[in-house]
């Protein structure tokens, strides 16, 4: 094993303790300080922790008290959580954008006695909702500028905290260590706050031991040792960076890594050279529509072993996606495409040590996962959920771009009839704080509810859909999931944008497609198939027995009921102008439901065809008769 598993050590200080004790003069934490990257060995991480733990509770901090802590990814955030536990109280995180009524909600209802502070923007926040926090004691700052000139007394600084630690040390030695001991992992160690996005934010309790066994499933499938380095670049507060950064490191001895400011990243990661690369899917798609940008404006040269290089790397991907072993010839040319672009494009942007890449939240586009593939960085999709711990992962070797991989050891999965994913394992949170409605709503006879609709494929793979929130439902009470169909049949090339019908009044599902007219024209011409207009080439049944190839495929990863059954191809495109999408390429989907409802109604009464015109419905082609027919096709 590359990391510790010992049953003894069931609690977060306990692994800073063990770490101290067995890799004392080896760096723990890097952080880039005005350009210069200062180092932080595992015995200054250990007597920083137990010197701000001494100084909380000699100013009063009680076991079960909660920090509060706000302020970018720094050393201080994390000293700040493992004091706080070591002292038998628990953390809590702000997302450093708060306005000052967000935090008040937070600290409120965890009733906060201490907050730690990056600097005077955040300590300002709490100033200013003082009255409303009547269990504020102490608001603890890191970052001194701009409050020398402050005199209240609820402000002091981490160095005056650390300081009164050290005094209690010498008057009580041996007593932190103490402390630390009578700590096990059912202990509640972090309250995370979901982000409220179907009400108030509700604080999710997750106890050491929970931590802990996220980390050890996380360790099983990514193998990260004392040698590596690791980013520190998930907002602190999001339970992401601890499962992906903060217990991996404690667990292995890793060096965690700070950058300097959000805006140097970038920089940093090429400094740095990290040997995993975590980024939801938002980031993963910036970072490669920024390669793509650049690309565009570079020297010729550059350009010309851009677009002669990077198809190879995409054959060897896809190679690897089938599971299949690549050819002599295929191998010879990746291995020229290694030297002449592969290679440098990783080095300029910091991931030549990077072993692997994870991306979760939710199904990355399969362009941007094939591209990362393709430049040699094995990317996996992961899903996790604060109150189920960390679910399920690619393996190496078995990598689906439309799957989020195979449940992690120790993880039992379970689809309810309604279609919820259900986990049972020993990851599970504890429950929400203060609130025992809400968590018997979720863990029900030892199984988390995580709120999210799935399936499990034949081969084991968990395929996840959406939100059980913004699911559809049939008559029949079958769920299914509109953005998942949409957003998996927009990676077909030769579909553009498809819209999905369904509802209560229904019995089964249906879309109305876009074809990608540029893509679609190519392979007509290839196959010398004649089209006279865009009408004539979207009611062609080869044409429609090609997107039918698609919509089965992506059938193939659905609940047998919840599949599309019927689909017509619309010769004229989703339109913003008309408000049938926004602006963000959204569909307005009771907006497009009342415009084409005759086409629909005709979906739905078993037609074939239904004839469309400019007097009945506004999808006529210019070029077209005032009258056409347009086919309504099966699948299958």
């Amino acid at each position: 094993m590359n990391y510790i598993s010992s049953i003894e050590l069931d609690a977060l200080p306990k692994l800073a303790k063990w770490n101290f004790q067995t890799r004392g003069s080896r760096v723990a934490i890097c952080i880039k300080k005005f350009g210069i990257w200062q180092r932080y060995t595992w015995k200054e991480y250990y007597e920083m922790v137990k010197y701000l733990s001494l100084g909380l509770i000699s100013l009063g901090l009680q076991s079960d008290d909660v920090v509060c802590i706000i302020g970018d990814n720094k050393p201080e955030w994390v000293w700040g959580e493992l004091a706080t536990q070591a002292a038998g109280g628990m953390a809590t995180g702000v997302f450093v954008d708060s306005i000052p009524s967000e935090v008040s909600y937070i600290a409120f209802h965890s009733n906060a006695r201490f907050a730690i502070v990056n600097d005077q923007e955040q300590a300002d926040k709490f100033l200013e909702i003082r009255d409303k926090l009547p269990s504020l004691e102490r608001i603890i700052y890191w970052n001194p500028k701009g409050l020398k000139d402050y005199d209240d007394p609820l402000l002091i600084s981490f160095a005056e905290v650390v300081e009164i630690g050290k005094d209690q040390e010498k008057k009580f030695p041996g007593i932190f260590e103490q402390a630390i001991d009578k700590l096990n992992g059912e202990k509640p160690a972090f309250i995370y706050y979901t982000a409220g996005t179907t009400g108030l934010p509700k604080g999710a309790v997750l106890s050491h031991r929970a931590l802990i066994n996220t980390g050890k499933a996380f360790l099983s499938r990514y193998q990260i040792g004392e040698s590596d380095d690791l980013l520190s670049n998930f907002p602190a507060a999001w339970v992401g960076d601890g499962f992906f950064a903060t217990v991996p490191h404690l667990m292995t001895g890793a060096v965690l890594n700070f950058p300097e400011e959000p805006e140097t990243i970038s920089t940093d990661i090429r400094e740095v050279g990290p040997s995993l690369m975590a980024n939801g899917p938002r980031q993963w798609e910036s970072i490669v529509n920024n390669i793509r940008e650049k690309m565009s404006y570079v020297g010729r040269l550059k350009r010309m072993a851009w677009r002669t290089f990077l198809p190879i790397g995409y054959e060897m991907a896809d190679m690897r996606f089938l599971g299949k072993k690549p050819g002599f010839w295929l191998r010879l040319r990746h291995a020229v495409a290694q030297c002449a672009l592969l290679r440098p494009l990783r080095n300029r942007l910091g991931w030549s040590r990077v072993k692997f890449a994870i991306t979760g939240g939710s199904v990355l586009s399969q362009d941007i996962f094939r591209m990362v593939h393709a430049i040699g960085i094995e990317l996996r999709q992961n899903y996790a959920t604060t109150e189920a711990g960390f679910v399920s992962c690619h393996r190496g070797g078995e990598i689906k771009p439309e799957t989020v991989g195979r449940p992690v050891v120790g993880a039992e999965l379970r689809i309810s009839q309604r279609g919820e994913l259900l986990v049972r394992s020993q990851n599970i949170f504890n429950g929400y704080y203060k609130d025992r409605a809400k968590t018997d709503q979720v863990l029900v006879n030892g199984w988390c509810r995580t709120g999210d609709a799935a399936n499990i494929g034949e081969d084991g793979h968990l395929i996840f859909m959406d939100h059980l929130e913004h699911m559809g439902e049939l008559r029949a009470g079958v769920k299914y999931s509109p953005q998942y169909i949409e957003g998996r049949l927009r990676f077909s090339k030769y579909i553009r944008n498809a819209v999905v019908i369904g509802g209560k009044n229904r019995d089964f599902v249906s879309a109305l497609i876009n074809i990608d007219v540029a893509s679609v024209r190519k392979w007509a011409e290839h196959y010398r198939l004649p089209c006279t207009s865009i009408l004539d080439l979207c009611q062609r049944k080869e044409v429609a027995e090609l997107v039918a190839k698609d919509l089965t495929l992506v059938n193939g990863y659905l609940p047998e009921a919840a599949g599309v059954k019927r689909f017509v191809l619309l010769h004229k495109e989703f339109d913003a102008d008309e408000a049938e999408f926004t602006r963000t390429r959204k569909p307005r989907r009771a907006l497009i439901e009342d415009k084409y409802r005759e086409l629909i109604k005709a979906i739905y009464i078993s037609k074939n065809e239904v004839e469309i015109g400019d007097s009945k419905t506004p999808y006529a082609d210019t070029g077209a008769k005032l009258t056409n027919k347009i086919k309504i096709w099966t699948v299958g």
